[in-house]
């Protein structure tokens, strides 16, 4: 602060004798003070405390103008460019102007009032002479020459910072007009490019940007009247044929950064540059850029682009045009709301521009860069997409074309069309039909797969396009399409032709199920359609394969909607008729017939269609399938896959029995809970080699929640034969209370990030799909991952749960001798007490024992169990007998009970 002070009063008393003295030595005294004004800036970090910085800086800025006039009067542009360099850079002992320089460049930073009288200095005229000889005159190089120095670099950034600080204002603009030199430096970047000095081009493109965005009304006025504009395009049309892009680019941005900001005052140079076809240069300077890398020049391509783009909105009047809405139209669409006071189009010349590079071009990255100009301009204002397609057509057009397109364009592009639906809720009823057009063309694989891709999700957004896509052809064009790949798929089942289902094709034929899916959904009309074609026989054809079986699946459950039993015979054909290692498929179809069981019209058809017996046969068709160690065909499916088939099994029976008497009387009537008994105990986990075995003394007793618990639970190392056992209890459990067709009774827990999956046992592994699905082999969760909702005392020992389905207590009875497994005497008897405990829990409320008794199937019940209930020894002796006395208390059938 003291060093500060003690500057100020020296500076106080310069100014005191400044008149009274010849201009030499003032010149020298004010030098002086510069240097220890640069001294005291060094040392206090930057930070300048000077009361008298506004005189300070008028007096240094005028200085280094007078120096700067002194050297290049009378001088040619060369010599004159060299004088200046050796002015403002260190050479021997003469470095005044350097100081000067440097002075300046720090007073330039302090604040606006400062900036200010710099300005008023005539220092912005001075300056922008220096910028037109660095640029316009490259220095020759002698042999001792180098490359640019440090020191060189440090006095350009100077004085461009200089000049961005002083040109950045309007009164900065205006003092830089006396140098009568804008004019021509604008003009020597768009003629000289390749022969001015390489270092300053960058510099100077920065400054005539600083200078365009500050532009006033007389640098207007005086660049018109100069022909700036005119001679500028001029020149550029002859470097376009010899200059590379990138170049051509980077000179044009900046006299069109001039027309462009210009604008918004006078609309002079926007018109003096449409007068002399430049546009026509624009359009020949942007079509050069194909080819270019993707980062080769980007910056000026990006900067003429986005000028472009906002030229479009540069107009004296708003754009009329009437409505042309062609209906139907969504619901919510209402043309007058979209009308807004934004930034509308007003400028169709320089929209063609960004159309005509469009459709003259086929280079990936111009087209994608035109394609997100116009999504920009709709995003400005809604109405333009509506002022645009009505005018030229821009999206209509380029439907025509866009098949020639790279890939990534044909998305790019389906995507705008597809945001048309959905972010303006309007309905282009004339680019779809064109869009139709292509799809039936197919002329290019991949466009026709993308512009379907484009059309499914306008489908899913509302029903109206169910009727629009019906009413153009397009549903029955994809139904004929369809019946010709299903006839090959038929013709070469179980032989590989190359290139015929792979690639571009088989998504194709994938996408078109899901349209059809998706154009039935909802619409009986349309399933109606599909089934009056004849088509049901050959979208069945398409369920083999895995890549189109959602989409087929979908269909036929909508044909469900008009006709169940043709539902029913498909799908219980399709499950009875798949082989051994189909179980994907098997899954696929059960969860399938479980959405379309969820009605109750549905049970009579199913049970009609042998639904029942279908789904048995599946339980049979797995003998053996949880054998430990699995054999066969078996142990390359995994025993995940086989208890997930199982649960799916059991559900779809589960439903088809829900709240249906008549089916549950016919499955009772025909000895099929018998046959579920016996296909379960079949599949290899259960004990088949005799009856009952010695009974033990029960060292500790677990009920069937704490043995569900522990299994899959809790670290506790449980045999694979047991948890098998405990899982197909646990579905028949659920089965009993009528509530295994429902999917919320387990629940997948999420694993937190880093947690360890350490239990590698087999067992049942969850599903996201389904809380008590499984996942498929190779994506397994630990037994950690397996939570019961709620208390599991709470949820399986419910006193006052009503039985639903009697029939199966009748085969967890069954199964409870075969409940054993040589090696695990102990935990065979305890999970065989653990059962009946269970059992003995069912019937404790009267409306279960009622039911149970009621069903006329005690007999075979106690049949299934009577050795246990003569063997007073026996272990389960005891609980048994308490079941058959409870029910006993019903007096149903007391001579069966005797």
């Amino acid at each position: 602060t003291l060093q500060w002070e003690t500057l100020g009063r020296q500076f106080v008393e310069y100014e005191q004798v400044a008149p009274f003295l010849i201009p030499e030595e003032q010149q020298r005294r004010l030098l002086d003070f510069l240097s220890l004004f640069l001294k005291a800036w060094e040392q206090s970090a930057g930070v300048i405390v000077f009361p008298n910085i506004q005189l300070l800086a008028s007096e240094v800025s005028k200085l280094l103008t007078k120096e700067i006039k002194r050297n290049l009067n009378g001088k040619p542009a060369e010599e004159a460019r060299l004088a200046l360099e050796q002015l403002l850079q260190k050479k021997g002992e003469a470095e005044d102007g350097r100081l000067l320089l440097k002075s300046v460049y720090l007073l330039s930073q302090t604040d606006l009032r400062t900036m200010w009288n710099i300005i008023g200095s005539g220092l912005p005229a001075a300056l922008i002479q220096c910028l037109y000889l660095f640029f316009t005159f490259p220095l020759k190089k002698t042999s001792d020459d180098g490359d640019t120095s440090e020191e060189d670099t440090e006095t350009q950034e100077m004085l461009v910072k200089i000049m961005l600080n002083m040109y950045r204002e309007e009164q900065g603009v205006e003092e830089l007009l006396a140098a009568d030199k804008l004019q021509s430096l604008i003009i020597a970047t768009a003629s000289l490019w390749d022969k001015c000095s390489h270092p300053w081009k960058v510099p100077t493109g920065r400054v005539l940007r600083t200078i365009s965005k500050a532009q006033t009304k007389n640098s207007i006025v005086y660049l018109q009247a100069v022909d700036c504009v005119k001679i500028a395009i001029q020149n550029l049309f002859k470097l376009t044929d010899t200059l590379p892009a990138c170049d051509v680019c980077e000179a044009a941005s900046i006299v069109l950064c001039f027309v462009k900001d210009s604008y918004p005052i006078s609309s002079a140079l926007l018109t003096e540059f449409e007068s002399n076809d430049g546009y026509q240069l624009l359009l020949k300077i942007l079509l050069r850029c194909e080819g270019l890398q993707q980062n080769e020049g980007d910056p000026y391509l990006d900067e003429i682009l986005d000028m472009l783009t906002c030229l479009t909105t540069c107009g004296k009047t708003e754009l009329k045009v009437s409505g042309n809405i062609v209906h139907p139209q969504l619901p919510h669409f209402d043309f007058e709301q979209t009308r807004s006071s934004g930034m509308t189009v007003k400028n169709l010349q320089a929209f063609q521009v960004l159309q005509s590079i469009f459709q003259k071009s086929n280079d990936q990255h111009l087209c994608g860069r035109i394609l997100a100009a116009i999504g920009t301009i709709w995003a400005w204002d809604t109405v333009n997409f509506f002022l645009l397609e009505w005018t030229l057509q821009p999206i209509n057009q380029f439907t025509d074309i866009i098949h020639f397109k790279p890939h990534p364009v044909q998305v790019q592009f389906f995507r705008m069309v597809e945001s048309i639906v959905l972010d303006l809720s309007y309905v282009p009823h004339e680019i779809l039909k064109k869009v139709q057009y292509l799809i039936k063309e197919n002329l290019v694989p991949f466009c026709t797969l993308t512009a379907l891709r484009c059309l499914l999700s306008m489908t899913t957004k509302d029903l109206l396009f169910s009727d629009i896509f019906r009413d153009s052809g397009l549903l029955g064009l994809l139904l004929a399409h369809l019946r010709k790949q299903a006839k090959i798929l038929r013709k070469s089942a179980g032989t590989h032709l190359p290139g015929l289902e792979e690639g571009t094709e088989k998504e194709l034929n994938a996408v078109m199920l899901k349209m059809v899916a998706a154009l039935t959904v909802g619409s009986v009309r349309n399933t109606v359609i599909l089934k009056d074609y004849g088509m049901v026989p050959y979208i069945k054809i398409f369920l083999d394969d895995e890549c189109y079986r959602s989409a087929t699946l979908s269909i036929l459950e909508q044909l469900s909607v008009i006709n169940y039993e043709e539902y029913m015979r498909i799908i219980i054909g399709a499950l009875c008729s798949s082989t051994q290692g189909e179980l994907h498929l098997k899954l696929d179809l059960l969860k399938s017939l479980l959405r379309i069981l969820e009605s109750p019209k549905s049970h009579s058809a199913f049970r009609t269609c042998s639904g029942f017996n279908g789904l048995l046969s599946l339980l049979s068709d797995m003998e053996g399938a949880l054998q430990d160690p699995p054999s066969g065909l078996w142990s390359a499916v995994g025993q995940n896959c086989i208890l997930e088939l199982v649960f799916y099994t059991l559900q779809g029976i589960t439903a088809a029995l829900h709240l249906d008497p008549g089916n549950s009387n016919f499955f009772q009537r025909n000895g099929l809970f018998e046959k579920m008994a016996e296909d379960l105990s079949s599949l290899g986990c259960f004990w088949t080699q005799g009856e009952w075995q010695i009974p033990l003394s029960l060292e500790k007793t677990r009920t069937f929640a704490e043995f569900l618990d522990a299994a899959f639970c809790s670290s506790e190392p449980f045999p694979v034969w047991l948890k098998n056992c405990i899982w197909i209890l646990n579905f028949l459990d659920h089965m009993v209370k009528g509530t295994l067709h429902l999917e919320s009774y387990f629940k997948e827990r999420k694993l937190e990030m880093g947690e360890a999956s350490g239990d590698n046992q087999e067992g049942p592994q969850v599903q996201e799909e389904h809380p008590v699905a499984f996942r498929r082999p190779g994506k397994k969760l630990p037994a950690s991952a397996y939570r019961l909702w709620g208390n599991p005392e709470e949820k399986w020992e419910m006193g006052d749960c009503a039985i639903v389905h009697p029939g199966a207590v009748c085969v967890m009875v069954r199964l409870l001798p075969k409940l054993y497994k040589e090696g695990h005497a102990q935990l065979s008897q305890e999970i065989q007490y653990a059962v009946v405990d269970h059992i003995q829990s069912l019937v404790k409320s009267e409306k279960s024992r009622q039911v149970l008794c009621g069903s006329g199937l005690l007999s075979t019940i106690i049949t299934s169990c009577q050795d246990a209930i003569r063997n007073e020894s026996h272990p389960l002796h005891l609980p048994l007998t308490r079941v058959f006395e409870k029910l006993a208390s019903q007096a149903v059938e007391p001579a069966v009970l005797r």
